[in-house]
C-alpha cells in the first residue's frame, strides 16, 4: 500500500473513531440526564463513556493516550452532551441507539485489538485490549452511576466483543491477511452476535446452582 493510500485509510479510521466516541458519549450523557443532573455532570459522563475504554487500553499497552493528541475528541463529547441537553431524553429512540452502540462496540473490539498488536502486545492480551476498548467505558459509566453494570446483564454484550476481538487477532496472527481485513472480519462477527442479542434476545446459559 502506498503512502497516500495509507494516509487516506488512517483518515477514514480517525473519522470512524470520532463517530464511535460520539455514540458512546451520547449513552453516557443520557445516563446522567435521565436522573436530572447538570450539564457538567452530563459532560463528565459523556467523556468517561466515550473515551474511557480507549484510555485504559492506551495506558496498558504503553501508547500515547489517543485523545491527548486530538483535542477534537473532547469537542465530540461536548457535542454529544449538547445534543442530549437540547433534546428531551425521551426523544432519543431506544432500539436505534442500541443498534448504533452495537456498531460502535463491533468496530472498537477489532480496532483495539489491532492497535494492541501494532504495539507488540501478545495475541491473548491483545484480545483483552479489544474487549476493554469496546466495553469498559460503559462499565465505568454504570459503576459511577450506581446502576446495574452491563457485565451483570444476561443479554449478550461483552461476549460479542470477545468473539470479534478473538477473530481479529487469530486472522492477524495467521499472517495471510492484511490487518484491516482481519479487523473487518472480526467486527462483522461481533456485530452479527450482538445483532442476534438485540433482535432475537440471545442469552448465555446461567449457572445451574
Amino acid at each position: 500500500m502506498d503512502a497516500e493510500a495509507l494516509d487516506q485509510l488512517r483518515r477514514i479510521f480517525l473519522a470512524l473513531d470520532f463517530v464511535g466516541v460520539f455514540i458512546f458519549a451520547v449513552t453516557g450523557a443520557l445516563v446522567a440526564a435521565r436522573v436530572r443532573q447538570d450539564f457538567v455532570t452530563c459532560a463528565f459522563f459523556a467523556g468517561m463513556t466515550g473515551m474511557g475504554g480507549g484510555t485504559i487500553r492506551d495506558l496498558l499497552i504503553g501508547a500515547p493516550v489517543f485523545w491527548m493528541g486530538h483535542g477534537w475528541f473532547i469537542a465530540v463529547c461536548l457535542l454529544a452532551t449538547l445534543a442530549v441537553w437540547v433534546l428531551r431524553t425521551d426523544q432519543w429512540p431506544g432500539k436505534p441507539l442500541r443498534w448504533l452502540d452495537a456498531i460502535g462496540l463491533s468496530a472498537y473490539c477489532a480496532f483495539g485489538s489491532l492497535k494492541a498488536l501494532s504495539f507488540g502486545v501478545d495475541p491473548i492480551p491483545a484480545v483483552v485490549m479489544g474487549v476493554i476498548t469496546a466495553t469498559f467505558g460503559g462499565v465505568i459509566r454504570d459503576v459511577v452511576a450506581g446502576q446495574p453494570s452491563i457485565l451483570m446483564q444476561r443479554e449478550i454484550y461483552v461476549t460479542a466483543a470477545i468473539a470479534g476481538a478473538t477473530v481479529t487477532v487469530l486472522l492477524s496472527a495467521a499472517g495471510n491477511l492484511n490487518g484491516w481485513i482481519a479487523g473487518t472480519a472480526g467486527a462483522a462477527i461481533a456485530l452479527i452476535i450482538r445483532a442476534g442479542a438485540i433482535a432475537r434476545g440471545w442469552k448465555l446459559p446461567i449457572h445451574p446452582g
